[in-house]
C-alpha cells in the first residue's frame, strides 16, 4: 500500500483529502500543522509523496521541503496552494511537483500516481 504524508492548514480540507487518498487505497498521514517532528513522522511512515500546504507566504513549506530534501533526496514533495503562481515557483524551491486549490481528485490523483507505482494509474 503507498504511503501520502499531508500537511494541510485548512481542517476541513485536509479531512476530505483524508478520506479521498484512503477510499483510493492509500495509507494517509494527515497532519495539520508542519509538526517540530515532520522528519520523524517521515521516517517512521516511510511515504511515497509528501504533499505540503504552501500557504500564503510559503517561507515554512518551503524550509519543511528543504530539509525534506536533505534528508530524502529522492521522496517526491508537492506543493499544494492557491498562489497563483505557484505553477513558476514550486520547482525553485525543489518541490517535485504543486497541486493549485481548487483541485479536482482525478488530478490529484494523477499527480500522485505519477511518483508512486501501482496498477491503479490513472491515464
Amino acid at each position: 500500500m503507498e504511503t501520502i504524508v499531508i500537511q494541510e492548514t485548512d481542517p476541513d480540507v485536509l479531512e476530505i483529502l483524508y478520506a479521498a487518498l484512503e477510499m483510493e487505497g492509500f495509507r494517509v498521514y494527515a497532519l495539520p500543522e508542519a509538526d517540530p517532528d515532520y522528519l520523524d513522522i517521515i521516517e517512521k511512515a516511510r511515504p511515497h509523496v509528501v504533499i505540503l500546504d504552501y500557504r500564503l507566504n510559503g517561507e515554512v513549506c518551503k524550509q519543511l521541503c528543504s530539509q525534506i530534501k536533505a534528508r530524502y533526496p529522492y521522496l517526491p514533495v508537492v506543493a499544494m496552494s492557491c498562489n497563483s503562481n505557484i505553477h513558476e515557483v514550486y520547482d525553485r524551491y525543489g518541490f517535485n511537483d504543486y497541486l493549485s486549490k481548487p483541485f479536482d481528485l482525478e488530478h490529484l490523483y494523477r499527480v500522485l500516481r505519477k511518483y508512486v507505482s501501482g496498477e491503479k494509474a490513472i491515464l
